[in-house]
């Protein structure tokens, strides 16, 4: 989790983290960690796959385009290929759910409507 802090941009708003019910996320440490950041955490209920539902879309759909049916020799060459397909979804890739915008298109107009 350092590593993601250190890289996060200041913002005006906090950050939601998304975990599942894993008792290193309900430790005091990491709640007190996430709170001095100005992180939200955001858990899932037990038997609740609904508070998940984007999360596991979206790795399905990182699995389904970048992993199924290629193989990768190395563990460096499948996390380089991870990095620039999250950066293309992110980046380029048009969502229909985000009215024909890439994601940060999106967040920005959103932004934009806020202020």
């Amino acid at each position: 989790m350092d590593a993601l802090i250190k890289l996060r941009p200041k913002l005006n708003y906090r950050m939601t983290l998304h975990s599942d019910q894993g008792v290193q996320y309900q430790s005091v440490q990491w709640r007190k960690k996430l709170k001095e950041n100005r992180i939200f955490q955001s858990m899932s209920r037990r038997a609740t796959c609904l508070d998940n539902a984007p999360m596991e879309s979206f790795f399905h759909t990182m699995k389904v385009e970048l992993y199924h049916n290629k193989e990768y020799t190395t563990q460096e060459e499948l996390v380089k290929a991870m990095i620039s397909w999250i950066s293309y979804y992110n980046n380029e890739r048009i969502k229909v759910k985000l009215k024909g915008k890439t994601p940060v298109e999106y967040r920005h107009l959103a932004l934009r409507n806020i202020v």
